[in-house]
């Protein structure tokens, strides 16, 4: 069940040019075997639909001793992160353009220090909560792309979906709840408002963050 469905949305002529000039220097090819990009054991993060990169470029830009991977199935969003790359001259960032649940299957144990995923698609619809990212299966294989001590960090404003993926990576067996009552943590330092958090504020939304912790077997 993909937790995605690809959009019509304004694609800037830059962009594309993003698409066709910058994308093949910084993808990931989803279907070919895992290879670290980076072969000097830096720690690696993973962001899961970064939208229009903020986040992950800023991040990026102030740990440049790690290796920063981006998923996105939404080509603007994809450009307008290349386009940030090539003009703050950020070079350890690389792109999958694509799922990133099914890119992440075929991928060894323990391969992220860190997974993001911020502001995902709430189908707030019952009928279609089915198609949340954050799904008991989907949890389970998160957390096995972590490394010990790796951390995920997810993000909402959609009240109810936090309380979801509360629940469910309450319930995933090697995730501990950073937060010392097991409810909701304060932001991650790392965490940047992006334009989907400012977008939930303007129509009063309060932001749920959740920082879980993978322990050793």
């Amino acid at each position: 069940m993909r937790s995605f469905v690809l959009r019509q949305g304004r694609f800037t002529q830059a962009q594309r040019r993003a698409m066709t000039e910058l994308l093949p220097r910084w993808a990931i090819a989803p279907r070919e075997p895992w290879t670290a990009p980076w072969t000097d054991g830096r720690p690696l993060a993973l962001e899961i639909g970064f939208g229009n990169g903020e986040h992950l470029a800023h991040f990026a830009a102030r740990h440049p001793d790690w290796g920063c991977i981006g998923a996105e199935v939404h080509a603007p969003g994809v450009g307008a992160l290349l386009q940030r790359l090539e003009t703050e001259g950020i070079d350890n960032v690389r792109v999958l353009h694509g799922d990133a649940m099914a890119w992440l299957a075929t991928l060894p144990a323990g391969v992220f220090a860190l997974i993001v995923i911020q502001f995902p698609d709430p189908w707030p619809k019952k009928r279609h909560h089915k198609r949340r990212l954050l799904q008991p299966e989907s949890a389970r294989q998160l957390a096995a792309r972590l490394r010990v001590g790796g951390e995920l960090q997810f993000a909402t404003d959609w009240e109810p979906y936090a309380e979801h993926a509360l629940a469910v990576l309450s319930a995933t067996d090697s995730l501990d709840n950073l937060d010392p009552d097991g409810a909701f943590s304060p932001p991650p330092e790392n965490r940047i408002p992006t334009r989907f958090e400012r977008r939930g504020e303007a129509l009063g939304h309060r932001v749920f963050d959740l920082r879980f912790r993978k322990r050793s077997d």
